[in-house]
């Protein structure tokens, strides 16, 4: 198998990051012990029929409990990083005012244990779980989120800054905001176009203001960035008004959210053409928003084939299906050079300090065969070609220090609920028992051959 070979051809930086990565309300569970205030995807998931089997993150992966078990297995797949997210309304079960110990008591547990196995956190402030009380108040449109974010940020980064050392401010702040703000699919669950313009805004002014904060606590040590989900688009075919629809999708995904934290603007194409649904921007935002970061984080899964398609309101297209491409289960087609597209791109047009890929993975029907492994042959595939893609765009220039693979096991997959793996861990349903997969099997030796060979220079 061409996977197995890979493992004594590439040959990536020696101070080059792997690791995995899972988030907190994917993972934890424990989703009302010790403390801890709802979120907004509790209240999305215990609605029926917003969740995939109406499953919820109530148990999860029970990581909450078993998170000595998950690092041990972390240590045996020979991670060098872990990239987590800390559950807000864990910390600060109303949003704001009181905090609760209980629950940064369990990050403690969890650092101490990462630090101790030799594998470096990378924490993330904010994954989607907004608490539940700040949603009452208006969520993410309502500006004063932003001012409650930023006092979390500093809650959290006092507690952690002396160990973590690897930081992102918000994830995939485009998901948060047309995700859960536009097509209603995600929590909180919304479906208006102005209101998700508006919690764009407001995530990236968060995002600035939690850098500016966390800069002026810090040391030199920690790095500061945020995560992006990046999509190369293409249009459909050779027509002008393909073209166009391409064009707008790439300022709609891409550019709306990379221009003002690396130009200090939003893109005055995709200003026109939103029109008055354009959000509310004060004086300093734009300031404030493009704040210097340590790295950016890149979230990549695919490829987007767009056509002009008027009747959808918001940005005037729709993707289409590539005819003789493969695809997973998530159905989204495999396209490993999309991300040496994005990262040159990035290098050209937007020269980011550092880059990390944060999340790659992909979602395959993994189940044990007769002898009790789980052969996912199709995802050692689908990490070899990306990887050989991440190693061409460092030969070209591209300042790529780490990779992080998605997911670290099976877990909560959001409005899919427990429908779809991507983990290098097998999680059985029944029995939260863990196994390795055979994937997290080459992952562990491609580590390893990588650090020998590092030793070896």
């Amino acid at each position: 198998m061409k996977a197995e070979r890979l493992v004594t051809s590439l040959r990536f930086p020696e101070d080059f990051l792997w690791g995995s990565a899972a988030s907190a309300y994917q993972i934890e569970g424990a989703h009302n012990e010790d403390g801890k205030g709802d979120s907004i995807w509790d209240q999305f998931s215990h609605t029926p029929g917003n969740v995939a089997n109406n499953d919820t993150g109530d148990v999860a992966c029970d990581h909450y409990h078993r998170y000595r078990e998950d690092v041990e297995l972390m240590a045996f797949l020979s991670l060098q990083a872990y990239r987590f997210s800390i559950s807000w309304p864990r910390v600060l079960p109303q949003g704001k005012g009181e905090v609760n110990q209980a629950g940064l008591d369990f990050y403690h547990r969890l650092v101490d244990e990462l630090l101790d196995a030799g594998i470096a956190p990378m924490a993330t402030l904010y994954m989607w779980d907004l608490p539940q009380t700040l949603q009452d108040e208006g969520g993410w449109a309502n500006r004063d989120t932003v001012k409650n974010f930023q006092d979390y940020a500093s809650i959290v980064y006092q507690a952690f800054g002396d160990r973590v050392h690897l930081w992102s401010t918000i994830n995939e702040p485009w998901v948060i905001s047309f995700g859960g703000h536009y097509y209603g699919l995600l929590a909180p669950g919304m479906k208006d176009a102005e209101t998700a313009l508006q919690v764009s805004h407001h995530l990236l002014l968060a995002h600035g203001q939690a850098v500016q904060t966390l800069r002026e606590m810090g040391d030199k040590r920690c790095k500061i960035g945020i995560v992006l989900n990046l999509t190369p688009i293409h249009p459909a075919s050779e027509g002008a008004e393909d073209h166009e629809a391409a064009s707008r999708a790439d300022g709609y995904m891409n550019r709306w959210f990379l221009d003002p934290i690396f130009a200090g603007n939003y893109p005055e194409d995709m200003l026109t053409w939103f029109g008055d649904k354009v959000p509310a921007i004060e004086p300093g935002d734009i300031e404030t928003i493009s704040t210097g970061i340590d790295y950016l984080g890149v979230n990549y899964y695919t490829r987007l084939v767009v056509e002009a398609f008027p009747s959808e309101t918001l940005i005037g297209l729709r993707p289409i299906p590539v005819e003789g491409s493969e695809y997973t289960e998530t159905n989204w087609e495999v396209f490993p050079q999309g991300l040496y597209e994005i990262l040159i791109r990035l290098m050209n047009e937007y020269q980011p300090p550092a880059i990390y890929i944060t999340e790659n993975g992909a979602n395959f029907p993994d189940e044990a065969d007769e002898t009790g492994q789980i052969n996912d042959v199709k995802r050692i595939e689908f990490l070899q070609d990306h990887f050989l893609q991440a190693h061409r765009a460092i030969e070209e220039g591209v300042p790529l220090l780490g990779y992080f693979v998605w997911s670290v096991m099976d877990l909560f997959e959001w409005d899919s609920g427990y429908s779809h793996r991507y983990g290098l861990i097998y999680v059985n349903r029944e029995t939260l028992e863990r196994k390795v997969k055979r994937s997290g099997l080459w992952y562990k030796q491609f580590i390893q051959q990588q650090m020998f060979m590092g030793e070896a220079q």
